[in-house]
């Protein structure tokens, strides 16, 4: 999994990025391509601070942002929305109509 760090307003110290790193490494469970691309953005704005991630997979585009009392609150809301979107999107890749059903099993007709 790649993870590009990004500031705006902030310097993203090796400690912030590692941080980052840790906490967005569980969102490779929920898939066994190896590679998946996040890119996130932190974002000071006078008393705010946010967290923005974006996540490429298969063509696919997610995004999320998260803004906390502190840089590394806002990071683990981020960590949160993103797995939250990934397993929605696991959920829909998988065909729930070719589950159990009485006409498959012969038991209707």
């Amino acid at each position: 999994m790649r993870v590009e760090t990004h500031g705006q307003q902030i310097e993203v110290t090796p400690a912030l990025r590692s941080y980052v790193e840790t906490k967005l490494a569980r969102l490779q469970r929920h898939f066994d391509q190896p590679f998946v691309e996040v890119r996130t953005l932190l974002v000071v704005d006078k008393t705010e601070q946010r967290a923005e991630g974006t996540i490429n997979i298969a063509g696919r585009t997610m995004h999320a942002d998260a803004s906390g009392v502190d840089m590394y609150a806002a990071i683990d809301l981020l960590a949160d929305k993103l797995d939250r979107l990934l397993v929605k999107h696991k959920e829909k890749l998988v065909d729930h109509h070719r589950g159990e059903s009485l006409v498959r099993n012969g038991e209707l007709g």
